[in-house]
């Protein structure tokens, strides 16, 4: 799966029009490197995400097309907030 998507899909950020910014923006980094769009994530992967009032680091946990809202939090762990 796309990180775009993945971004999307897990509600960490509302639109996957502000997941692709954030990643041509260069906030996103998967396993310490910066990445575009179309990088293809996988379970184990560390990702971290940087906001405007800091960043945000979380491990990918599963991987799935569609998710319920309920169980969007459980696709990742968060390891520093």
């Amino acid at each position: 799966m796309r990180i775009d998507k993945f971004l999307k899909v897990s509600r960490i950020l509302k639109r996957r029009s502000l997941a692709n910014q954030a990643c041509d923006g260069g906030k996103v980094k998967i396993n310490g490197k910066s990445v575009k769009p179309s990088h293809q994530i996988k379970v184990g992967d560390v990702c971290e995400l940087g906001f405007s009032a800091g960043t945000m680091t979380f491990e990918i946990l599963d991987v799935k097309e569609t998710v319920r809202k309920e169980d969007a939090d459980k696709l990742y762990r968060i390891i520093i907030e």
